[in-house]
């Protein structure tokens, strides 16, 4: 199991966040944030949103720290990047920032 995360240099809500992804599939990424006691809710569309005061915690439970454009390489190579907007408008499935 290989989880990822980028820095928390997405602001939003009064403070910086970080995109957790998985490179195999969304029922990885569900168990791994599962085990972590992040809620579903901060799942949005191909990644779950790390505050960034639990980034530390992330990455000592095993995700592993890369740039936000690897992120989306990463769920590119892999087939889970889903954009806001086109096909997947209207579901809630998949999608980060470049």
């Amino acid at each position: 199991m290989t989880l990822y995360i980028d820095p928390p240099n997405w602001p939003g809500h009064g403070r910086m966040w970080s995109h957790l992804v998985s490179d195999v599939s969304y029922d990885e990424l569900h168990a791994f944030a599962e085990k972590l006691g992040v809620p579903r809710r901060a799942f949005e569309r191909d990644h779950y949103d790390i505050p960034s005061h639990r980034y530390a915690e992330v990455v000592a439970a095993g995700a592993l720290e890369v740039g936000s454009r690897e992120v989306v390489r990463l769920l590119h190579a892999a087939g889970l990047r889903r954009r806001k907007g086109g096909a997947d408008r209207g579901r809630n499935t998949g999608g980060i920032s470049p």
